[in-house]
């Protein structure tokens, strides 16, 4: 037998991942538990763990999954086929549907998230110490980081101010790439790269805006944009 709590908890687990194909976070589960610390949270899902109830996706952060219905021992199938009769074809497929447990969408990890950068004239590099939680498709091999874009001059490239930019750590890039350029220590800039003769050029994706030409010394490649982050408001 499950305790109330535990019983309360799995019972949100699983219907967040219903509405929403995401677990929700330790955050959230303390507030609907109303526990006074997430520490309350962490004990409850290492009980129903133990007990073969959830199970915790490994190298993901927010990755949980309902393995096993807490009213009895069934395992939660994956998907349920449809079984009609030429009679109630759409009824049966309809509540077929309705009661098949959605596949894990939560591949979601935690990635810092390091302020603002301009898409438009550099602005000053920020260090941040928050993170963003990012769809592990969106992302490649490697280490990433997040910026919030600052500015229009990348519109034509499809970047708008807000988006949050998702860049994969490299002090490397190849002509074309968009980057994320470091200007002489101190500046930060989302543009196309290009090396023009023995100097670097920083264009923009606007022809409102000019591009950026620099000396090789004054530009240090920080990162290539590998995805992109957009909310609607």
């Amino acid at each position: 037998m499950l305790t109330a709590k535990q019983h309360e908890l799995i019972r949100f687990i699983q219907q967040r991942l219903e509405e929403t194909g995401i677990s929700p976070s330790f955050e959230e589960m303390k507030e609907a538990l109303d526990l006074k610390s997430k520490s309350g949270v962490h004990r409850l899902i290492s009980a129903l763990e133990e007990r073969g109830f959830i199970r915790r996706l490994p190298n993901r952060a927010r990755a949980l999954e309902v393995i096993r219905n807490p009213e009895d021992s069934t395992p939660i199938p994956r998907a349920a086929p449809a079984v009609a009769s030429a009679a109630n074809d759409t009824v049966v497929a309809a509540n077929t549907a309705a009661k098949a447990a959605p596949e894990p969408a939560n591949d979601v990890i935690e990635i810092p998230l390091h302020g603002r950068i301009a898409a438009g004239a550099p602005i000053e590099a920020l260090e941040g110490q928050s993170s963003l939680p990012v769809p592990a498709a969106l992302l490649g091999p490697g280490e990433h980081y997040a910026l919030e874009v600052s500015g229009d001059s990348m519109i034509e490239a499809g970047i708008f101010d807000g988006d949050f930019a998702l860049v994969r750590r490299t002090n490397t890039a190849r002509d074309g790439e968009i980057v994320v350029a470091l200007v002489r220590g101190e500046e930060a800039t989302l543009k196309y790269l290009h090396k023009d003769g023995g100097l670097v050029r920083l264009d923009p994706a606007n022809a409102a805006h000019d591009p950026q030409v620099y000396g090789p010394e004054e530009v240090e490649v920080q990162g290539k944009l590998a995805g992109l982050l957009r909310r609607y408001h």
